[in-house]
Order: structure tokens, then sequence, then C-alpha cells
């Protein structure tokens, strides 16, 4: 009788390692094959060490789902990770997506999820107080959801005046994607709407800038697919070079 196996999903966080979770650390612990991008692989080598590491390029997400199971239908317990949060831009998706089409009957093989801190978390951090009131993250990045779909997002979310934290601004081949996105958004917030410009967020080389909707066709060089942006909504202001999107209690000192 064939031994089914596991699949834990791991969201190692943004990339300090004090930001990876005890639950996913204990994850890995439990795990003997890790799967994921070799530069994610590459962040928790440390503790790895007695796993066997299968580490595939970007663009091969469905292939790493399908790796993930058919080692845990032979009964290896799999760690598959993300950086950031498994559930937000990770491997979630292709996992049950794959899962699914093959006829998965939700236990065989059980499949654990272990969030971890996103980026947007982590850009967060390092910009003040900025997601204090509600708000949506969207991707710029047109590989997988056409441009067209992304801009209507883009619109909506601006005239309703969430804050908006944007993944995959800016590439190498992608160069324009940011210049319409602030467009839209400017066609429904202030110029002076302040902009969090957070790059390698959490990891040694972390660098955090505030600017403004109207002064960020100016950063665009800075810009690029390991920096977060998060745009403020009209409550949002800056001070001291910290982002604050108040979230409406009653201020003693005012």
């Amino acid at each position: 009788m064939t031994t089914i196996g596991a699949i834990y999903l791991i969201g190692i966080g943004p990339g300090d390692p004090a930001l990876l979770t005890p639950a996913a650390a204990d994850a890995l612990a439990h795990s003997r094959v890790v799967i994921g991008y070799g530069g994610y692989t590459d962040q928790i080598r440390d503790l790895t060490q007695d796993k066997r590491v299968i580490a595939m390029p970007l663009g091969e997400e469905m292939a790493r789902a399908a790796k993930a199971a058919q080692l845990a239908a032979a009964g290896e317990t799999v760690a598959l990770i993300s950086s950031g949060d498994a559930g937000i831009y990770g491997m979630a998706a292709p996992l049950y997506q794959h899962l699914a089409a093959t006829g998965w009957d939700g236990a065989n093989p059980p499949v654990h999820t272990i969030p971890g801190v996103s980026a947007a978390q982590a850009a967060a951090a390092a910009l003040g107080a900025p997601l204090m009131q509600d708000f949506c993250a969207i991707s710029l990045s047109d590989l997988l959801t056409p441009w067209q779909t992304i801009r209507k997002r883009l619109d909506a979310a601006a005239q309703a005046d969430f804050v908006i934290a944007i993944y995959n601004p800016r590439s190498r081949k992608r160069r324009s994607q940011i210049i319409e996105a602030r467009q839209i958004i400017l066609r429904h917030r202030r110029p002076d709407t302040p902009v969090g410009i957070v790059r390698n967020a959490s990891r040694p080389d972390q660098r955090a800038t505030l600017t403004t909707l109207a002064a960020l066709e100016t950063r665009y060089d800075d810009i690029d697919m390991f920096t977060t942006l998060i745009i403020g909504n009209s409550a949002t202001y800056a001070h001291a070079g910290r982002m604050i999107t108040p979230r409406g209690y009653p201020d003693p000192a005012q």
C-alpha cells in the first residue's frame, strides 16, 4: 500500500531570517524535500542542509506544484516555498490548481498552509503606518493577467480611495506599466498624495523613500521587481519621513 506524504505551503517571509515564523521553521524541519525558486531556496539554505532541495527557475510555478504533488503521492513530506506569503502572489494557487485538475479529494495528500510576512507588510513597516485603513494589492505584471484588466483594477481601487500596495511595478522588459498606473491613479488622487518606495524590504540593503504621486515620475529608475510601492489614500499624509494613514481615532493632543 502506497504511503501518502504531505505538502507544506510555506511563506518564508520577505528576506530577513528573523521574519521567518517559528511555524515555518517547524514545517521546514519536518519536511524531507524543499521545492522553490532558486533565489528563495538560497534564502533558507541554513535550514535545509539535511533536505533534498529542488530549485527551479522563475516561470516554472506549475512544474513546481506538479513535482510537489508527485513526491507527496510517493510518500514524501514536501515543503513548497514562496517568498512573503504563499497565498499572496505565491505558490498556493498553482498547487491547488494542479491538485484540482488531477482529481484531488481534498485530503490525500494533506496540504498545510503556513502563512508568512508579506512584502506589503514589510514595506509598510519600513514606511510608518500606511495601511491603517482599507487597502488592496495590485500586481503590475501582465504576464498572467491582461493589462486591460489591471487598468480596470487600478482605476477602481483609486476611485474607491483604497490605499494601494503595488507589487511587481517595473522590470527590465516592463517599463511603461508604472507610468500608466500613475496616470490612472492621478485621475482620482491629489498630486501631493504620499507614495512610499521600498526596495529589498527587510533585507540588509533595504531602501525606503517617500515621495508623492506628482514626483513619482522622477523616481522610476529607483523601481524594479524588488520594489514594493504603497500609494496613500485621500487621508494619508507624511510626517518626519513616514507615511501615516489615520485610523480615525480621536487624538487627545489636538
